[in-house]
């Protein structure tokens, strides 16, 4: 069985960077993470074991810790408020680029736009840019899109949205709001759009792909999804053990890709797993 690997896969800096921050803490114990770090399983269990505390990621209760730290996804000025007042120091790891989008969104509704935002409405990223935002709308599909009455609109997406979701979103927004100003500013990180790009470049050349991270990891469930719509055969893995050598029969060349919050060791453990399956012949017939 041939493995291929996705030229870009992986740990973006966003997700590095706050890791190395929460290495540089010395009292795991008086710091709450607010929400999950980031969605991998591995990293929450291994912040758990050196004492972290983390609050519900969609419930937020004031954390009892002098120290709250901020997750990659970023929060809401609304709420960094609301936990500065409870006396709280923050310790801010929000990726760079999700920071722009909150500057786009203030951008937009600065200029009199009604704001809307492609992305899952329930993710904690598109929570942190609402929350500032005078009557937002969340947009995931194009069955979503409406006639607004205003005549100024401005849309932007949650960083982890694929440029083909994205696009068709954008254009229906255009054609049903024909008289509307709409303007479009593309927040979509630049890691997200690679990793979808070497995907596109991987799957004419594979007959199955195994992708590696949390499953409530937004771009990793989008690049399982990119790979299904293309009528390729996906295993959505967080680990090495979850592989299971019974599905890989009757495929000989295998690609590998990864979301951006895996680890580069848990990458380096499924690959080494995949060279090591011997694939069960497929009998004729079988199914």
């Amino acid at each position: 069985m041939l493995i291929l690997q996705a030229a870009e896969s992986g740990m973006c800096f966003g997700v590095r960077d706050a890791l190395h921050a929460l290495d540089a803490i010395t009292d795991p114990r008086s710091v709450t993470i607010h929400g999950e770090l980031v969605h991998n399983g591995e990293v929450l269990a291994e912040l758990d074991r050196r004492g972290f505390h983390r609050s519900p990621e969609h419930e937020r209760p004031v954390p009892a810790t002098p120290a709250v730290l901020v997750t990659a996804h970023g929060i809401s000025d609304r709420e960094r408020t609301r936990l500065r007042l409870a006396g709280k120091t923050l310790i801010d790891t929000t990726c760079p680029l999700v920071h722009k989008a909150h500057a786009a969104a203030q951008q937009l509704q600065r200029e009199g736009r009604r704001v809307i935002v492609i992305g899952r409405r329930d993710h904690v990223e598109v929570r942190g840019l609402v929350e500032d935002l005078r009557d937002p709308i969340v947009l995931a599909s194009c069955a979503e899109v409406l006639s607004w009455p205003q005549r100024r609109l401005g849309v932007l997406c949650q960083t982890t949205t694929p440029v083909a979701q994205a696009e068709p979103i954008v254009a229906a927004i255009r054609a049903r709001n024909p008289a509307s100003d709409v303007r479009f500013v593309d927040t979509i990180c630049s890691p997200t759009k690679a990793r979808i790009t070497a995907l596109a470049d991987l799957l004419p050349r594979i007959d199955a792909l195994v992708v590696v991270g949390g499953r409530d990891s937004n771009n990793t469930q989008r690049l399982a999804h990119t790979a299904s719509q293309a009528g390729v055969p996906v295993l959505h893995v967080e680990r090495a053990d979850e592989l299971d050598p019974a599905w890989f029969a009757g495929h000989r060349v295998v690609g590998l890709t990864a979301g951006t919050s895996t680890l580069a060791a848990t990458i380096v453990a499924v690959r080494e797993r995949l060279v090591a399956i011997e694939p069960p012949v497929l009998q004729p017939g079988a199914h």
